[in-house]
């Protein structure tokens, strides 16, 4: 992969352009990181956003100048823009169909960040694990030595770290809520973990729709490029005769090119050169993890990274916070902080990997979720459910009949309190709710913070 070559695909933009207003709809991270970067390339920026902005984010605004406004959404000054950058959290709104309908170019940050992006990008989307594969990669590539800043759906905004300075490496954690108003963006490295229903109130409830965004991630990659894929996903091998990107697969099958496990070994084999471990040197521990060690050494090994430093680096990695992250023992009790785990297939993993009668903390903002899937574990693991959200009704309905104790709470504080009551010795206290946090919550971040505060309070 030349570099020269490889952004000579792109189309940028300049500086100097003839585009004279953006307005950037939504004044969070990435809307704030949008209108950054845009201000820095000579736009001309309107903000706006329908909801309250952050105070944090309004006082950004207003010390570099920016016209915003929250609360609403001025039709006729958003419609008079020759850009528009709508934020991941906006679905399509009549506003929007009206700006594509009047001929604005609406685009996401993620698009707009990587026109201004001489770097070598390396993608990462899926269901499940983006956060853990992405920060590996990101672990690879600064352990190597390389240029490498990791932004997108983790940290900062690719257009905030943009604005600040422009790096070799780009590794970016990207939801399909990103990916949905991309147009050029191509990554030389496209990762999809896997595929499991979430989102779906946000796509009509249809399975195809979400796996359509989230395999954009690929659509623009050519030849020069690559897709590394979990070769036993249904959703993905439907879609693969859509990849013209070099397809480098990894799981259980042995194979001359990708990575697989075997006999308890660890494999990879890149450009006829193999890598070996035993799956206990890993430091991500569970096959879940095992995948995610896989599709983050695939990637290291195509950027030309060494065996050495790509086994250290999967021998030495931390885990992620928020993602089965061990808290406290309280009086013999293990209290296991998951809180990343906003779908149903993110808790089936943790449920599966427990080892010891559950008291599960689970409950949100529900996504049009199934938990049909999960109740074979939880009739097996699960001793007790303590429900976490304003409405548990269905998770109450779905667990009912085979879980005898269920509690409903509406706090952190009322969660832990139960869950401390119900478990004893030899049991683990597990959150992984199965469902976003918005409705008690800032954000997933937050109520795995809250969990561990209130832990440290018994």
């Amino acid at each position: 992969m030349d570099r020269g070559n490889y952004v000579g695909h792109f189309k940028f933009c300049n500086a100097k352009t003839s585009l004279k207003m953006i307005v950037v709809l939504g004044a969070g991270e990435s809307g704030v990181g949008a209108a950054l970067l845009a201000k820095q390339k000579g736009y001309e920026v309107f903000v706006s956003d329908f909801g309250t902005v952050k105070e944090q984010f309004q006082k950004e605004l207003t010390e570099h100048g920016f016209e915003w406004e929250q609360g609403q959404h001025s039709e006729e000054k958003i419609l008079s823009a020759e850009m528009l950058i709508k934020s991941p959290g906006i679905p399509e709104t009549k506003l929007i169909s009206k700006a594509r309908a009047k001929g604005i170019e609406v685009l996401s940050e993620i698009e707009f960040a990587s026109r201004f992006s001489k770097g070598k990008i390396v993608a990462i989307t899926g269901s499940n694990g983006k956060t853990t594969t992405a920060s590996l990669v990101y672990h690879l590539l600064c352990s190597a030595g390389l240029d490498a800043v990791l932004a997108g759906n983790i940290g900062h905004s690719f257009a905030r770290c943009l604005a600040s300075a422009d790096h070799d490496y780009w590794v970016l954690e990207l939801s399909s809520f990103q990916l949905d108003d991309i147009d050029q963006f191509r990554p030389c490295i496209a990762i999809v973990l896997n595929l499991s229903p979430d989102h779906l109130d946000r796509y009509d409830g249809k399975m195809e729709n979400y796996v359509a965004a989230k395999m954009r991630i690929t659509e623009n990659q050519t030849e020069a490029d690559y897709f590394i894929y979990w070769d036993e996903d249904e959703w993905i091998q439907k879609n693969l005769v859509k990849v013209r990107a070099k397809k480098i697969p990894f799981g259980e099958k042995d194979r001359q090119e990708g990575a697989y496990t075997k006999n308890k070994e660890f494999n990879i084999n890149i450009n006829r050169e193999q890598l070996t471990m035993t799956i206990h040197e890993l430091a991500l521990q569970g096959k879940h993890n095992c995948y995610n060690s896989m599709a983050g050494g695939i990637a290291a090994k195509l950027l030309g990274i060494t065996n050495n430093i790509v086994r250290d680096c999967l021998a030495d990695f931390e885990k992620i916070e928020h993602r089965l992250e061990p808290v406290l023992k309280v009086y013999g009790v293990d209290y296991i902080n998951d809180s990343k785990a906003t779908n149903v297939n993110a808790a089936w993993y943790a449920l599966d990997s427990m080892t010891k009668p559950i008291v599960w903390i689970c409950g949100g903002v529900d996504k049009g979720n199934d938990y049909e899937e999960l109740l074979t574990l939880v009739k097996d693991k699960v001793k007790a459910i303590v429900c976490l959200g304003k409405d548990n009704s269905k998770l109450i309905k779905a667990f009912g009949g085979d879980v005898e104790v269920i509690q409903d709470t509406d706090s952190m504080k009322g969660a832990i309190n139960a869950a401390y009551k119900l478990a004893e010795k030899g049991d683990v206290v597990l959150l992984s709710p199965a469902c976003a946090s918005f409705d008690l919550f800032d954000n997933y971040e937050d109520r795995g913070r809250q969990f561990k505060k209130q832990i440290r309070l018994l």
